[in-house]
C-alpha cells in the first residue's frame, strides 16, 4: 500500500466512477482498477460494489475511505511543516565582539534579534580587536562587531556606531568641569590606559608629545574595572562616551573632550565577502543596523546584501 494508491482511491469515491478517476489522475482505467485490486488484496476484503453502471463503496470501503483521508491529511500536514522549518530561520550564529560591545551593543540587538527569530541561537565569542577580525577571516565566527577601520580585503564593513573617547575623571575631579583637555593637562598625573587594542595606540598616538612626563599606574582590559577604579580615584582614564552616560548623569564621573581635535570612535559589522547569506545572517545585518546609531554621532552606514541563500 503506497500514498498514490490512496489518491486514486479517494478520487474513485470522490468522483464516483473509475473513468473519471482515470483522468484525474493520469492514468488508464486498466491501471487505476489494478490499483484497486492491489489495495482489495492487501486489506482481503472488497472496496467497491458494482451496481450497474454505478459503484458504490462497501462498508469496508467507507471505512478505509475515513482513514485514507486522515493518512493523506498527515502526509500534507507533514509536508506543510517541514516547508515551515525550512522557511523559518534556525541555527546558531557566532558574534565575535569586546566586552564594551557585549555589554554597551549586543543586548539590545540580541533582544530584537530574538523576537523576530526565536530559533536561531546566538553565542558570543568574546575577544579583542585583530582577534574579533582574525575570527571573523577565519570562518570561526559569522560577524564581528569592532573598531574601524578594518584592512582585510576578504572582509565586508558595514559601519554601524560612531562614539567619541573622553578623559574620565571622578565627579569631583578639578577637572570635572572642562569643557576640553590636552595631552598637557595630564602630564604628573596617574593615568589608567587599556591594556591594548585600536583605543589604545590612539591613545599613545595622543600621549606621545609628554609620554616622558605621564605615569601610567595600571593596564586594565575592562571597560568596568576602568570606571570603578576611576570613581575610586586610582587614576585617570579614558572611555567612550556612550559606555559611561549613566555614570555620568550620576555625577560619580565626568568625560572630558579631548583636544585639540576629538578623538572619533567607530565601530564597524563585519563579515566575509566570500560566504553566502542565510535567512537568519541577513536577520541579524537588518536588527545591528536598525539599533545603528542609536547612540552615535553620525548616521550609520546604508547596507543592502550581495547575496543571500535560501
Amino acid at each position: 500500500m503506497d500514498l498514490d494508491q490512496l489518491h486514486t482511491f479517494l478520487e474513485i469515491v470522490r468522483l464516483k466512477s473509475f473513468s473519471k478517476a482515470a483522468q484525474t489522475c493520469y492514468r488508464t482505467q486498466p491501471a487505476i482498477s489494478a490499483q484497486v485490486r492491489q489495495l482489495e488484496q492487501e486489506l482481503n476484503t472488497s472496496l467497491f460494489e458494482r451496481l450497474g453502471t454505478r459503484i458504490a463503496l462497501t462498508t469496508a470501503g467507507k471505512i478505509f475511505a475515513e482513514y485514507a483521508e486522515q493518512i493523506l491529511d498527515l502526509r500534507r500536514r507533514a509536508q506543510d511543516s517541514i516547508n515551515e522549518l525550512e522557511r523559518t530561520p534556525r541555527g546558531e550564529l557566532v558574534i565575535g565582539a569586546n566586552e564594551a560591545t557585549c555589554i554597551y551593543v549586543l543586548p539590545t540587538v540580541f533582544a530584537e534579534y530574538k523576537k523576530r527569530f526565536p530559533n536561531v541561537q546566538l553565542l558570543v565569542d568574546r575577544s579583542y580587536g585583530a582577534r574579533v577580525v582574525q575570527a571573523v577571516a577565519d570562518n570561526l565566527a559569522d560577524f564581528g562587531i569592532t573598531q574601524l577601520p578594518v584592512q582585510e580585503k576578504k572582509l565586508q564593513v558595514v559601519k554601524i556606531h560612531s562614539d567619541e573617547i573622553r578623559l574620565l575623571v571622578p565627579g569631583g575631579h578639578e577637572l570635572a568641569g572642562a569643557q576640553q583637555v590636552t595631552c598637557r593637562d595630564l602630564v604628573g598625573r596617574q593615568l589608567l590606559l587599556p591594556k591594548s587594542g585600536n583605543t589604545r595606540a590612539r591613545l599613545n598616538a595622543f600621549l606621545e608629545p609628554v609620554e616622558d612626563q605621564i605615569s601610567i599606574s595600571m593596564e586594565l582590559d575592562s571597560t568596568e574595572m576602568i570606571k570603578r577604579f576611576v570613581m575610586a580615584d586610582l587614576g585617570l582614564s579614558f572611555l567612550a562616551a556612550s559606555h559611561c552616560r549613566e555614570e555620568v548623569e550620576a555625577g560619580k564621573l565626568a568625560a572630558i573632550a579631548l583636544g585639540p581635535e576629538p578623538m572619533i570612535r567607530r565601530l564597524g559589522l563585519i563579515y566575509r565577502k566570500d560566504k553566502a547569506l542565510s535567512k537568519a545572517a541577513l536577520g541579524f545585518i537588518e536588527v545591528t543596523l536598525g539599533h545603528a546609531g542609536e547612540s552615535s554621532q553620525e548616521p550609520a552606514h546604508t547596507w543592502a546584501p550581495k547575496a543571500a541563500q535560501p
